[in-house]
């Protein structure tokens, strides 16, 4: 099956959050089934010149946007068996950061008009074009009027995940014809009408031929106002073509066995090098070298929907059961400077790194004990996966992703990955936190089966890339 993957960042070359995981992974994955998958992407100033030299420069065209005709040059990079093409303009994307700019609505008609025309100047039949969150909702706009105009979009079909439903693309009426180029019926027969704006997201999900979300609970959740933001009637009108499917992660970057990243290797098998890791974690973080403590580490967006609150209220409680606290993450002012006040009062047991790095998140997801992510709302959520897969058990909320990702200890059977609570609640955070912070204490045995419980979990990306795959037969019928 021909596949083209349209997405507004891709790791390796782009990321910014979980899409461009999902981007860099499921592609990849879909080539080890025998698909031919093509990704197009903008190539944005922040691609770096390592990726710059192994591209091949194809051809330039005018992409059609409106009245406007903008230049596009398209640039293709072959990776592990995936075709790479990247869009480039500079007015619209040479620009360091990659989101937030005033005209973020004409950027993204300008790469969609770009997806919807490259693969006639490229020979390419897509059977199916996949198409993430709203930078990408137009595609299935306009696929809808370019298949009768375009031969190889003939019997293209569209595909549209919801990666994050909170951001829609919502813009004022007056852009429709004069931006985006589409008729006043879109408006006027509903289809984008938004409470007298355009809405991007509304329009993909009733033009899209399926709609998927990135996990089951996710597309459960999406039928409340409380996690769809306004969009629960569009979801509701729509469900039968809607369907959650789970993200998985990159099982061969993120191996304790193979990370060279690590001070020492580790498997579920022979956990001796946590230890090395716990200390090197503690070393950096400026926490006491104490291998008795457990450690709980928190890797995230310093943000509400993120379940800081329910943090910030219990820091004098979680610091009250004996455990250290490392925090990586910039967000919001107030929780940033809660954290900054807790290292000054807890010296040696809590860490607050206001920053963004790699390498810190790496030695918080191999050295921590336990992984906290009590997430109000979570699509999916790749953190826990990864803490998994370093024998770092998560303590999350049971929303989205992380219901379905972390199974709860069971201290019957010993069975679980993790653990969990339901209510946005400080003291059912407590109640379980301190729940796992005794087993660590008390009961090695069971802690060592959750470890190697949690570390042999599957979340490669083979078993979602079947589930996707069976969505794309069932729009072509192929």
């Amino acid at each position: 099956m021909n596949i083209l993957f349209a997405s507004s960042e891709v790791a390796p070359f782009i990321k910014t959050g979980g899409l461009a995981d999902v981007a860099g992974s499921l592609p990849q994955a879909l080539v080890r089934m025998g698909h031919d998958v093509r990704v197009i992407l903008p190539l944005y100033e922040r691609v770096g010149q390592e990726w710059r030299d192994q591209m091949t420069y194809l051809q330039n065209y005018n992409v059609h946007l409106a009245w406007r005709t903008p230049y596009c040059g398209l640039f293709e990079l072959q990776k592990d068996g995936v075709t790479y093409y990247f869009i480039d303009n500079e007015y619209y994307f040479k620009r360091w950061d990659v989101y937030g700019h005033f005209d973020d609505a004409e950027r993204y008609a300008f790469f969609s008009r770009a997806v919807i025309e490259t693969p006639g100047h490229v020979g390419f039949w897509p059977d199916v074009i996949h198409c993430n969150d709203w930078q990408t909702a137009l595609v299935p706009i306009y696929l809808l009027e370019e298949r009768t105009r375009v031969p190889e979009l003939q019997n293209a079909k569209s595909v549209f995940t919801i990666h994050n439903i909170e951001y829609q693309g919502r813009y004022g009426r007056d852009l429709l014809v004069d931006l985006f180029g589409l008729s006043n019926g879109y408006f006027n027969e509903g289809m984008l009408a938004y409470f007298g704006d355009i809405n991007l997201m509304k329009g993909a999900i009733c033009a899209s031929d399926y709609v998927t979300t990135v996990s089951p609970t996710y597309a459960e959740e999406l039928r409340y106002d409380f996690y769809a933001h306004g969009l629960a009637g569009v979801v509701a009108n729509n469900a039968h073509k809607i369907r959650g499917i789970l993200n998985g992660i990159d099982v061969e970057r993120y191996d304790p066995w193979h990370d060279k990243r690590l001070p020492k290797a580790y498997n579920a098998k022979q956990l001796k090098g946590k230890k090395d890791c716990k200390a090197a974690l503690q070393e950096m973080a400026g926490l006491e070298r104490n291998p008795d403590a457990p450690v709980i580490g928190c890797v995230s967006r310093l943000v509400s929907h993120k379940g800081f609150d329910l943090v910030v209220d219990a820091i004098h409680d979680i610091m009250g059961t004996g455990a250290q606290v490392v925090v990586l993450g910039t967000g919001e002012w107030r929780y940033e400077e809660a954290f900054r006040n807790a290292a000054w009062q807890y010296p040696g047991r809590f860490s607050a790194q206001i920053m963004y790095s790699d390498a810190f998140s790496n030695a918080i997801y191999s050295g921590a004990d336990l992984f906290l992510m009590p997430s109000v709302a979570e699509p999916c959520g790749l953190s826990q996966m990864i803490a998994m897969r370093y024998g770092t058990l998560p303590v999350v909320r049971e929303t989205g992703g992380l219901r379905d990702s972390v199974q709860p200890w069971n201290e019957f059977t010993g069975e679980g990955t993790g653990f969990s609570f339901a209510n946005i609640e400080k003291g059912d955070m407590m109640w379980v936190l301190s729940q796992a912070v005794e087993l660590y204490k008390n009961d090695p045995k069971a802690w060592k089966k959750l470890q190697q419980n949690a570390m042999t979990a599957d979340f490669s990306w083979d078993h979602s890339a079947g589930q996707y795959a069976e969505v794309y037969g069932w729009v072509t019928g192929k």
